[in-house]
């Protein structure tokens, strides 16, 4: 069996785990390198060089850096007085996906969604619109302002990786800005114009009391006056006629089913999910919340979303209350924990939860930065040191003109940027580690080598012989536009990484199969592979607003398909005026 026919066995192997996506993205991307190895295409040496490879170093750099300046508070001070400005609303909004699209340009795009998700829930409330009329066109303009610079996403330095290993160097710094700010320009202009009218004007879970909440009531206090005490099935039914339905007990961190019990005690906690306020609830049944209110002058409950990259992920729900002692409390969880076992304190955060959590506002504001959580129903304060925040950004535009301007290897600038940002303590100690993405990091190294195998194997070429017969002598817009397109409809099924390690070396077989510069089709795989803007799968920013928007699976491809076209054909009519 030849390689190549090897080398494309392993990597279909790896695209349908990555579709399926029941295992884990990076397990998946070691499990096919490991199979790159024990087939001969990659030696030993070969397969641990993904793991030193710029690009990793760069995106493990960025994550600090981004994590740095976001505690800061002055991206999120910036954006919070932008939103202030009094303007009609089509306008507040352009300002604040503007705003978002610049900031996904230098930073995570989770993070540039983080900072600028509640100054937009804001000026919809304020203007009387459902969240979800500005949250998805945000979404979108943050994975748009990834275009724009090599550290804008992820796939944007496999695709400089590709290169240099192709004609020797590396993409520069801006050197993909002219397309990604053209495609970008052009996409914000449909989003403000004419993407946020196209959204469905449904509630989300954006409130305290306008989602489903799960929560725990203790049972009421027996009456020692009354001949008997209610029965479970009697005080099941007073809740469910209250609005409400009875998920379980929770007994010895156990949960029970209704019909297994037959007496409730005082260490019984009932587990509910309704869409009224919980305290309001708990009242009106007799019952008691699990959870006190807070003697403070300034105690909110406040709904938030668990953004991706928190380092709460994977922590009990207890970790909140643990780590505020105790001035911030959990009141109720999103619809997820109806099917968790234990009690809801013990239940593992994860990525998109929604939690309620009640306490004193200043403590709440400064936990929401740390834990990376998006306030969904209220504007919290952003308190700024300047001088602080300023060496902060200073630090990291001396990396981006260093980079630029003297030519030094981005991976060793920011690299110095990240250790000088850690050393001054912009960071707290646990979080220097833990701002980084390691799946996404293991899933980058391992990648690399796989991708590389693609290509010397000739499996790649192949793939590119075959897509250059059936463009046969088209124009170089042409091919952009086949090239873009097919990386989009990957991207549906793959994440962006995977998608730009597969197509990077199949562009560059295709340019020399057709003749054209070899940038231009690595340009246009580029603006394809941060084009996802078809389904809430497609991209991390996309399924963090699904419920805060109300947005269903479809909505998706309402507001994006069109914004789709536009990005391939704009990408492709400016690669092709510049490289023709």
């Amino acid at each position: 069996m030849s390689d190549a026919l090897l080398a494309g066995l392993v990597l279909i192997l790896a695209l349908t785990l990555f579709a399926w996506d029941k295992v884990r993205h990076d397990l998946v991307a070691v499990t096919a390198l490991g199979a790159c190895l024990i087939l001969g295409l990659v030696t030993p040496d070969q397969a641990l060089q993904g793991f030193s490879d710029p690009a990793v170093v760069v995106v493990a750099a960025v994550l600090i850096i981004g994590r740095a300046i976001e505690l800061t508070g002055v991206a999120s001070a910036a954006t919070e007085r932008l939103a202030a400005l009094r303007a009609p609303f089509p306008l507040q909004l352009s300002i604040l996906l503007l705003a978002g699209a610049v900031l996904s340009a230098f930073m995570n795009n989770i993070a540039a969604l983080a900072i600028t998700m509640p100054a937009v829930a804001s000026i919809c409330r304020a203007n009387k619109l459902p969240p979800g009329a500005g949250l998805m066109p945000l979404a979108f303009a943050t994975i748009l302002g990834g275009m724009t610079t090599l550290i804008g996403t992820p796939a944007n330095l496999i695709l400089s990786s590709i290169r240099r290993e192709e004609v020797g160097e590396p993409f520069g710094f801006f050197a993909m800005t002219p397309v990604g700010a053209t495609v970008a320009g052009v996409g914000l202009l449909y989003l403000c114009l004419i993407g946020w009218r196209l959204t469905p004007k449904r509630q989300g879970d954006e409130v305290a009391g306008g989602g489903r909440n799960v929560f725990e009531l203790i049972p009421p206090k027996a009456d020692p006056e009354a001949e008997t005490e209610p029965s479970p099935e009697e005080l099941f039914a007073q809740i469910k006629e209250a609005g409400a339905h009875v998920l379980a007990v929770v007994r010895r961190h156990r949960r029970l089913k209704l019909d297994k019990v037959d007496r409730l005690t005082s260490t019984d906690r009932i587990l509910v999910v309704t869409a009224l306020d919980p305290w309001e609830f708990a009242r009106k049944v007799g019952c008691e919340l699990t959870v006190e209110r807070s003697q403070a002058a300034d105690a909110v409950t406040s709904r938030v979303a668990v953004a991706h990259g928190s380092p709460l992920i994977g922590r009990p729900y207890d970790t909140i209350p643990a780590e505020t002692d105790r001035e911030l409390r959990v009141v109720a969880a999103g619809p997820r924990a109806a099917g968790a076992d234990g009690p809801l304190g013990a239940m593992e955060i994860r990525a998109g939860d929604q939690i309620v959590v009640h306490g004193p506002a200043e403590r709440l504001d400064a936990y929401l930065r740390y834990g990376r959580l998006l306030e969904l129903n209220r504007k919290a304060a952003t308190t700024v040191a300047p001088r602080r925040a300023m060496l902060a950004v200073g630090i990291y535009l001396a990396a981006v003109v260093a980079a630029v301007g003297f030519g030094l290897p981005t991976a060793l600038t920011f690299a110095g940027a990240a250790a000088g940002l850690a050393a001054l303590r912009f960071l707290p100690s646990k979080e220097i580690y833990s701002s980084i993405d390691w799946p996404a990091i293991v899933l980058l190294a391992a990648m690399i080598p796989v991708g590389q195998s693609f290509q010397t194997s000739g499996a790649a070429g192949i793939v590119a012989d075959w897509l250059g017969t059936g463009l046969g002598g088209a124009s170089l817009f042409v091919a952009c536009v086949a090239i873009a397109s097919a990386t989009i409809l990957l991207s549906l099924f793959l994440n962006n990484v995977a998608t730009a390690v597969i197509m990077g070396p199949v562009a560059i077989g295709l340019a020399n199969q057709l003749g054209v510069p070899t940038d231009a089709m690595l340009l246009a795989v580029l603006i394809g592979a941060s084009s996802d803007f078809l389904t809430p799968i497609g991209h991390q920013n996309n399924l963090l607003v699904m419920a805060p928007g109300g947005y269903k699976f479809r909505d998706y491809a309402k507001v994006g398909a069109l914004l789709s076209i536009l990005v391939v054909t704009t990408s492709a009519a400016f690669i092709s005026m510049v490289y023709s």
